[in-house]
């Protein structure tokens, strides 16, 4: 039942789903899913194939307890594995690593060289990368969630989420639910979006980054019309798309993410918001989904965390990724004048 919960109120009928898209198009959410992790663990498999033998490379670890040299499988091993090495607080308390001082590097991401290697928590003394990771990664997260968490009947098209702004007040994840004009969602469904989120974080899902080509990536993304006008110009430097996968949910984004939805602890979904462009444009609306989250481990008592929360339904300022009618932009920039 549990993708049956959200829009009860919004009287979406199956055909009024099918006329929205082009019939060759037309994949339910869930097939859509499942077709992208399929691609997804296909190409991952025939990479790690490709890697031929097996090479060591040396990972010179520094930190607690006490620094050390880790002989590792070059292409395969990854901070993650180096973290068992450690011991069971490395693993889950490590966000992401530092590689020879100044590369970031996601902790399931396999090591391709000889390197020094720094794991990130998020009490490192230096946080603002660890903070952008998580913030990103929540983002994403609600991505997925928004994807399964309504009735079949309606088609969901997940659009695109900005870079983390943690001084936004929120993260969030631009949306377009092309059979609903105007939905505005009641309490009891931001409370079911935000019990979908809770229990992907408790499934404890690592955060697995790939590199695909362009042909693959536009593969997999072919049911959705936004992902695929946005995969070119991606892959224009050197052919490649980043995916992320966190359990079945597929997603481009440039990284890096944590390690696990586990290290995402107490949170909020506060409002979803409709934003508007061009009569003109490809994309007429889209819904903003907006959320707020703490680390696992960071302690907030329940008054302060709602401070948060409430600042988190306004509107988020970032810009809408569809463009507006040139007459609301001119309004808008009179009233910032003013």
């Amino acid at each position: 039942m549990r993708r049956q919960i959200l829009c009860l109120s919004t009287k979406v009928t199956q055909n009024s789903c099918t006329k929205a898209l082009p019939l060759t198009r037309f994949l339910s959410s869930q097939e859509a899913i499942d077709r992208r992790y399929h691609l997804f663990t296909l190409e991952k498999k025939r990479q790690l194939e490709n890697v031929g033998r097996i090479e060591k490379i040396e990972v010179q670890y520094k930190g607690v307890p006490k620094s050390c040299t880790l002989i590792m499988n070059k292409g395969i091993s990854t901070p993650y594995d180096c973290a068992k090495h450690l011991s069971e607080w490395h693993v889950e308390s490590s966000a992401l690593a530092l590689l020879d001082g100044s590369v970031y590097w996601d902790m399931h991401r396999p090591l391709t060289e000889n390197c020094t290697l720094e794991l990130q928590n998020f009490s490192v003394a230096e946080p603002q990368q660890v903070n952008k990771a998580f913030w990103r990664t929540c983002s994403f997260v609600l991505g997925a969630c928004a994807t399964i968490a309504f009735k079949d009947t309606v088609p969901v098209k997940l659009h695109s989420f900005p870079g983390p702004d943690i001084r936004s007040g929120s993260f969030i994840y631009d949306v377009d639910l092309p059979t609903l004009s105007d939905w505005k969602p009641t309490q009891q469904e931001l409370t079911t979006l935000a019990a979908e989120y809770i229990k992907l974080t408790r499934l404890n899902e690592p955060l697995e980054r790939l590199e695909v080509g362009e042909e693959l990536a536009l593969e997999m993304f072919v049911e959705n019309e936004h992902k695929t006008k946005q995969i070119p110009s991606i892959a224009r430097h050197n052919g490649k798309v980043t995916l992320y996968k966190v359990g079945k949910h597929v997603d481009i984004s440039k990284g890096p993410m944590i390690s696990t939805t586990g290290q995402i602890g107490r949170l909020s979904i506060p409002s979803v918001h409709k934003i508007n462009g061009s009569a003109e444009g490809d994309v007429k609306q889209l819904y903003r989904f907006q959320g707020v989250a703490l680390p696992t481990g960071v302690m907030m008592n329940h008054f302060t965390f709602s401070i948060l929360a409430q600042r988190a339904k306004k509107l988020n300022p970032v810009k809408s990724p569809i463009p507006k009618p040139v007459e609301s932009e001119e309004k808008e920039e009179i009233a910032m004048k003013g």
